[in-house]
């Protein structure tokens, strides 16, 4: 049976952070708001109150954050550009201070040995664009292009491949149905314009970066959906929630076309968001590769609140993380062969753009986050022995960050920070990491 150790030659190991939950400096050199700096303002909105204002205080300590990068060996480094540090007010003028800090961070990684891999869009749209509607309103994608094309211009001299945006489909459900992130909106299935828009922006702005000769990605969260029991009911269920977390965000972008949301209640235009012409533009640029996000299945049943067409159900038999999430490495394999199944010749390679797990440290030592990436590491290698063309893995996070509604509770890095001093204090999953990407090196290459 394969193992961590046989991944290919030219594997790409990396890890990966989000701007709004490490950067902190929300105030500093120009940078606009986002609509996370207004939804944290929001009593009771996150746990304890806390608020990105600091976080890992990333934007002066960069330097040591790259040397933590540099001791584990990485290839490459995943990150996400704040829209409004450049664009204050999402459009209209750049502010320089804000480029030059993505500047002069892309040079240090490089010196460093370590490729970028930019996402334009992690969750922080700015609170300027939110005032008119934010990705409910269609000029958002237009705008998202336009920013696309002033970064681009001054990074992509470096940088050859970027992601467009991070996890369409809970930026959407948690921020504009459920109100449980930023924006706050609480739409439910009315939201889904907010997907459309977000996916006519990857379109537009995937070919702005065709355009410059650079490669494009989009990264989702998807999860493998399996039905409680066989029953028909069941297993309508488990193809509503399907079509929601998983085919709305990729069968536009691989296929061209929406899936059959009927059994959500949605109309084919998802409420007149979606114009003649717009899935062309969504699907015509093409994927280069596709951005995964993995981090557990979804077990779902028959409804039983008549809002809803599924119920989604806990997986008891699993062990689970301290986020409370069920720890199912082979789901990630099986995920990975549905999608090759599914779409056939219109799937891209694949990289794994987010994976790892929360430890709940007060009670636990760092064991589990080990045991976490090793099996799901197994489970992607025996994906690769099945025929999967997949190209890097990146776990989440490097470091502890600001974990949106969570806060500072939910602890996800290699790295632990004491977010009173900054202090940084690699774990032992940080050791074994860096001595997996050593061993797997030297391995490929004896």
């Amino acid at each position: 049976m394969p193992d961590r150790y046989d991944l290919p030659a030219g594997f790409r190991w990396g890890a990966a952070t989000a701007a709004y939950q490490i950067e902190g400096a929300v105030d500093e050199d120009g940078r606009g708001p986002s609509v996370w700096d207004t939804f944290t303002a929001r009593p009771g909105a996150i746990r304890d109150g806390h608020t990105g204002a600091v976080a890992c205080d990333h934007y002066h300590r960069y330097p040591e954050d790259i040397a933590l990068m540099k001791g584990l060996g990485l290839d490459g480094y995943r990150f996400s550009i704040a829209w409004s540090r450049v664009l204050p007010t999402g459009s209209g003028p750049v502010n320089p201070a804000g480029l030059a800090f993505y500047d002069r961070l892309v040079d240090a990684l490089l010196e460093a040995g370590i490729t970028p891999l930019p996402t334009l869009f992690h969750w922080d749209l700015p609170q300027a664009l939110e005032d008119h509607g934010g990705w409910l309103n269609r000029d958002t994608a237009h705008h998202f292009a336009d920013y696309a094309a002033v970064v681009t211009d001054r990074l992509g001299d470096r940088i050859p491949t970027w992601i467009t945006l991070n996890e369409p489909f809970v930026h959407t459900v948690f921020g504009y149905a459920l109100g449980t992130h930023a924006p706050g909106r609480t739409l439910m299935f009315e939201a889904l314009p907010a997907a459309h828009h977000q996916l006519l922006a990857h379109g537009l702005a995937a070919s702005v970066l065709h355009d410059r000769g650079l490669e494009v990605m989009l990264s989702n969260n998807l999860t493998l959906v399996e039905p409680a029991t066989p029953s028909p009911d069941d297993a309508a269920a488990a193809a509503a929630y399907d079509a929601l977390h998983n085919r709305l965000f990729t069968d536009p972008v691989l296929l061209g076309r929406y899936p059959d949301l009927s059994a959500l209640g949605v109309p084919d235009d998802i409420y007149g968001a979606v114009h003649p012409g717009d899935l062309d533009l969504i699907h015509t640029p093409g994927l280069d590769a596709l951005g995964l996000n993995f981090y557990n299945p979804t077990r779902v049943a028959a409804p039983t609140d008549p809002g809803l067409p599924f119920d989604l159900v806990d997986i008891p038999e699993a062990p689970h993380t301290a986020f409370g999430w069920p720890v199912v490495p082979d789901a990630l394999r099986q995920l990975l062969l549905h999608l090759r199944d599914f779409y056939g010749k219109a799937l891209p390679p694949v990289t794994v753009t987010e994976n790892g797990c929360s430890v709940d440290e007060s009670t636990t030592p760092d064991h589990p986050r080990i045991d976490y990436l090793a099996t799901h590491l197994d489970a992607l290698a025996t994906a690769i022995a099945e025929g999967l063309d997949i190209r890097g893995y990146y776990t989440w996070s490097l470091l502890d960050n600001f974990e949106w509604a969570e806060g500072y509770h939910q602890r996800f890095g290699l790295v632990h920070v004491d977010f009173a001093t900054q202090k940084r204090t690699p774990r032992a999953s940080y050791a074994w990491y860096r001595d997996l990407i050593a061993a797997h090196r030297a391995h490929r290459s004896g």
